[in-house]
């Protein structure tokens, strides 16, 4: 089975071409780059496996980040994609987008500290192994993702923080906050489990060179991708 992965690129995308690299080395499927600009067909979205929100500078971050491209053609092909119970990831800009168009609850803000963080590994505990993005992980496993990001300051309502954490939607926390996000929250899943959100970058970490800090757990979260669609189809 040959996996059919679409990549949205909005102005700005930036880690489009590592998502890609993730799909062809890991998933081993074929990647369909869709632009922003155009609506998503119905019968292009319906013979896509995966659809990756990647990370960079949308439409240069302007009002706020995800802000503008939540109101981009492809993203109401993208909204009826992700009702359909298909999967969907948000990487870094891809997660903001998500929440900017209501398809993952709460906000992402500046970093508190203000500053952008680059080139930096982060320690996470994965709280849920049991999304299709992560059962190839094990519960409070410690891994380290790279993160980028000036605008990672996960916020939400308390309600909304109680039901994420009661419902199990807290996938990824950060072993020590970088950004000031509630309950130290570095990604979290929708109630149907098929759209994952999350700050670090898993597709900058699919190699183990710890020369270079990385341990290539980003490698797995692909991995539980690739189980968990060929096991569906």
């Amino acid at each position: 089975m040959t996996l059919q992965v679409g990549i949205v690129v909005f102005p700005g995308s930036n880690c489009d071409r590592d998502c890609a690299d993730a799909v062809l080395e890991v998933l081993q499927g074929e990647v369909r780059f869709l632009p922003s600009d155009a609506p998503l067909a119905a019968h292009v979205w319906r013979g896509l496996d995966l659809i990756i929100l990647p990370g960079g500078f949308s439409y240069g971050d302007y009002l706020r980040s995800g802000a503008i491209a939540r109101f981009a053609p492809v993203m109401e092909g993208i909204c009826n994609y992700a009702e359909s119970g298909k999967l969907l990831l948000g990487i870094c800009n891809g997660f903001q987008i998500l929440s900017e168009a209501g398809l993952l609850p709460g906000a992402l803000s500046h970093n508190q500290p203000s500053g952008f963080i680059c080139n930096r590994f982060e320690a996470l505990t994965v709280t849920n192994p049991d999304t299709p993005f992560t059962h190839a992980f094990t519960e409070n496993e410690r891994v380290v993702f790279p993160v980028a990001h000036g605008e990672g300051n996960y916020q939400a309502a308390p309600a909304v923080l109680d039901d994420l954490a009661r419902q199990g939607q807290i996938v990824f926390r950060y072993a020590q906050n970088p950004n000031g996000s509630a309950l130290d929250i570095a990604g979290i899943c929708n109630a149907k489990r098929n759209i994952l959100g999350l700050m670090p970058h898993p597709e900058r970490n699919l190699w183990c060179r710890p020369q270079l800090g990385d341990s290539g757990a980003g490698r797995r979260l692909f991995e539980s991708l690739r189980s968990a669609l060929c096991l569906a189809s």
